[in-house]
């Protein structure tokens, strides 16, 4: 009797699978994916209409480094050699507006995918990424937009002589403002999945030390790259890449770190915890690394 007491009261501590019977057959799991990536594609159709409305004024901003460059903004001339080149330099304008302006709602699409698969607990941790990420986006294009561009283009415009004189094409300047957003954009999301990977056991410290000469050279030609011919920009790329310390992946104090990261505070958001879900746990199996 005492045993059968004791195995009784072993099946009531074991704890309960949040996730036991909210499995679906792959058909299901298609279907919800075609729903969330509709919507995606409907938001990004609505936000590239309204900011082809306001094309004239968005590419007006980006234009603020490049009238820096004369003492009169009245001197400032750009061309297009097409007749056709400005409307779709509006079009490409007006995309790039959609793809910035919507990210957090693409975000939020993933992540509600993803959600169901994830524990309670799972995805309290997964919430500080998400803001993170865009925090870190924006931050990458205010460095491009204040400081990276403006440097750039005098650089470029220190070149002219008394024969020759800088006349840019619109489409040419705005791909250079828009790649090195998108490039310092996505560049400054390295913490962010750095301190990731950390949280998951599929990176350290040591891991990070012993790879940091090919990190550097790696990252030096990333940078060489991604970025004009200047060496203004290629270290203003690579220095936000290049992290001394990997204070995101320490051991220990891993909320007090992902807090510095973040830059914002998350004092009500529990550490983030080692498993991740279905998809991180098949990842660790197919690393090698126990689950």
């Amino acid at each position: 009797m005492a045993e059968t007491k004791q195995i009784e009261d072993k099946s009531k501590a074991e704890p309960v699978d949040e996730l036991a019977g909210s499995e679906a057959p792959l058909l299901e799991h298609l279907i919800e994916l075609r729903k969330r990536l509709i919507h995606s594609a409907i938001a990004i159709v609505v936000l590239m209409i309204i900011c082809f409305l306001f094309a004239g004024q968005i590419f007006d901003i980006l234009l603020n480094p490049y009238r820096s460059l004369y003492p009169n903004p009245g001197e400032m001339e750009l061309i297009y050699t097409a007749p056709q080149e400005f409307f779709f330099t509006q079009l490409n304008l007006a995309f790039f507006g959609a793809i910035f302006l919507g990210f957090p709602y693409l975000a939020t699409q993933i992540y509600r995918f993803v959600a169901p698969g994830l524990y309670k607990h799972e995805r309290k941790a997964l919430i500080p990424y998400l803001v993170a990420t865009p925090v870190f986006f924006l931050l990458g294009a205010a460095m491009v937009y204040f400081v990276v561009l403006p440097m750039a283009l005098h650089f470029f415009a220190g070149m002219q002589t008394a024969e020759i004189k800088l006349l840019a094409k619109v489409s040419e300047y705005l791909a250079l403002a828009m790649t090195l957003i998108l490039a310092f954009g996505i560049c400054f999301q390295l913490p962010v999945v750095l301190t990731l990977l950390a949280q998951i056991d599929l990176i350290n410290v040591e891991q990070l030390k012993k790879g940091r000469r090919y990190a550097i050279v790696g990252i030096l030609a990333v940078a060489a790259f991604i970025t004009p011919p200047d060496p203004i920009s290629q270290i203003g790329l690579a220095l936000p890449m290049y992290d001394r310390r990997a204070p995101s992946c320490q051991k220990t104090g891993r909320r007090s770190s992902l807090r510095r990261i973040l830059i914002i505070q998350f004092r009500s958001v529990p550490a983030p915890c080692p498993a991740w879900g279905r998809a991180i746990r098949l990842l660790k199996l197919v690393t090698g690394r126990s689950p």
